[in-house]
């Protein structure tokens, strides 16, 4: 029998005297040869989890052994045998990808002619072998995990640590970073991979699921799919109704959870509860087949389902401008030197639509966004905001559109109640419209338990509210979203859907990127951005159509992206023959 590679016994992890703790009484064992994901919401612990299995935290209570060695006593050993690679990009963004292993190997003593063969190895094996001498800041985001990767395998250890490794990565470098590992795996090298992204615990051998510290359920991730087999339903046919109906259908104790998935909405019924039928939703033209469950399905199931909270729409219903599109890009195209990242990028966002922009890392796609808010002035070509130019009239367009940023653009150090009140004074509200403005969102987003609260130390689900309640303070009829749920867990972007929904109902448009093929789902259409163009605009089962075939049946969403950019290449191949 072998050995595992990390046995826990009783694990409790404390941070402060009268804090909860984030490792609740763990029992476990990480096996060797296989991948093991690690998932849960946000605070379930598997960040602590993972810093206790790398000897870099010292338990509370219990015991610890990472390949035969004590966490507590021996740390150095097991510094020295494994390989971890931290959520946050770890590197230096000013060292090149070279400097960067070099300083690495120098770290972690591998010299002389053991360094030149590892570098090899390593440079060919993710493929970093041609940007050697590039900035690790100018590296796309795949590449950035790729680097990282190579760093924390220079010591060829037993046991490797990814603490969510794809978050902000396309599909394309997830599914590369994926191949590389089953490759190490081939090797005999264990992997604990942490995820947000629930597609990817199915390529696990065995999932541990935790929450507030404690485990759910450890083992194989189909065994734990296959439990709610029968209580997943597509309901189609709803149209332009399907966003309420599901916002309504939700409301049924019945009802445990549900998403948008393209023209069709997806349910999970409560354990025990009838089959839903038409008249049961309260929608008789509409069509319900039970479909195969999802990882994803069973996980949100496992943790009770997503929260019933009522969700409102805040803001007024925005004003109509008829005889124009609300968004458009015109030709935009920007060229930095010689490298044109956009070119003659095209296209048009209806009212009350969610429109998706996609794309490899790298690919333009937050060049093009960045454009169409206004940050980054096209080369040529235009941007309108309803029927507003971003350069020629940028005062009177701004004011009609949201933006809510990437990464976390608030003032940390500010209380909740200051950055709002902040907000309003920047979109130019004053006296008792500010007031009302502030008022609004805080009943809206159900902030008034936090408003002392400094924004830095919010959990990330209410980050995000403060975040959406700032961009939408000035009630604008446009919404800008880049990346807004990029490393959530499943029921906060639920709920954060939630209120997008509400607001699309209201008349709002939006257009978001993302990297989460599922939420792409959620947009009426998407637009896939590749090598500065956009090579297909269409809505997401049109785009799956398109890619279907004898040995690809029933495609994803995810296999259109991919096989759409794979067809690009094809014909540029073929062009240049």
């Amino acid at each position: 029998m072998v050995s595992p590679l990390v046995s826990i016994e009783g694990l409790s992890k404390v941070f402060a005297p009268n804090a909860p703790a984030a490792i609740q009484a763990l029992t476990t064992e990480i096996k060797a040869g296989q991948v093991t994901g690690l998932v849960g919401p946000d605070g379930a612990g598997k960040t602590t989890l993972m810093r206790l299995m790398a000897a870099l935290l010292e338990p509370t209570e219990g015991r610890i052994a990472v390949l035969g060695h004590d966490a507590r006593s021996e740390a150095t050993a097991i510094h020295d045998e494994i390989g971890y690679m931290p959520q946050r990009f770890g590197l230096y963004e000013d060292l090149s990808v070279m400097e960067n292993l070099t300083l690495y190997a120098d770290l972690r003593g591998v010299v002389g002619d053991e360094r030149k063969a590892t570098f090899e190895r390593l440079l060919a094996f993710t493929d970093l072998a041609r940007f050697t001498d590039r900035l690790a800041g100018a590296l796309s985001g795949g590449m950035k995990q790729k680097l990282g990767l190579a760093c924390a395998m220079l010591k060829s250890p037993k046991l490797l640590l990814l603490d969510e490794p794809s978050v902000g990565v396309d599909p394309i470098s997830r599914r590369e970073l994926w191949k590389m590992v089953y490759s190490l795996i081939d090797h005999g090298v264990g992997v604990v991979w942490s995820t947000a992204y629930l597609d990817e615990a199915e390529n696990c051998a065995e999932v541990i699921v935790l929450n507030e510290g404690r485990v759910l359920f450890q083992g194989d991730p189909k065994a734990m799919t296959a439990g709610i087999s029968g209580r997943v339903f597509q309901v189609h046919g709803a149209g332009a109704d399907r966003r309420s109906l599901l916002a309504r259908t939700l409301a049924s104790p019945d009802i445990i959870d549900g998403v948008m998935q393209g023209e069709a909405i997806r349910l999970v019924t409560a354990e025990g509860a009838a089959e839903p039928t038409p008249q049961s939703i309260g929608a008789s033209s509409v069509v319900i087949n039970n479909v195969p469950p999802r990882f994803e399905d069973a996980f949100v199931a496992m943790l009770g389902g997503q929260p019933k909270r009522t969700l409102t729409a805040p803001g007024r219903q925005p004003e109509r401008h008829d005889g124009h599109a609300p968004v458009e890009a015109k030709s935009l195209t920007r060229r930095f030197g010689d490298f044109t990242a956009a070119d003659h990028i095209t296209f048009e966002i209806a009212r009350g639509e969610i429109f998706g922009l996609l794309g490899p890392n790298g690919a333009g796609k937050s060049t093009t966004f960045k454009m169409m808010c206004g940050l980054l002035r096209p080369t040529e070509g235009a941007a309108l905001v309803d029927g507003l130019d971003l350069y020629m009239a940028p005062s009177a367009a701004r004011a009609r559109l949201g933006y809510m940023a990437q990464k976390f653009s608030l003032y940390g150090d500010l209380s909740v109640a200051q950055n709002l009140d902040f907000f309003a004074g920047a979109y130019g509200l004053s006296g008792a419209k500010r007031r009302e403005a502030v008022a609004r969102v805080i009943d809206a987003f159900d902030l008034k338990a936090k408003l002392h609260q400094n924004a830095g130390g919010l959990p990330l689900g209410f980050k995000q509210r403060l975040a959406l309640s700032c961009a939408i303070m000035h009630e604008p009829p446009v919404l800008f979203l880049d990346e807004p749920t990029s490393g959530v867990d499943p029921l906060t972007r639920r709920e954060f859907w939630g209120y997008i929904n509400a607001m699309v109902g209201r008349g709002v448009t939006i257009m978001v990127t993302t990297h989460f093929m599922d939420e792409a789902e959620y947009c009426d259409r998407v637009g896939l951005i590749y090598r500065g163009k956009c090579i297909a605009i269409d809505t997401p089962e049109a785009l799956q159509a398109s890619v279907k075939s004898k040995e690809l049946p029933h495609p994803t969403l995810e296999d259109a992206f991919i096989a759409l950019v794979e067809a690009h290449d094809l014909r540029q191949q073929q062009a240049a023959a």
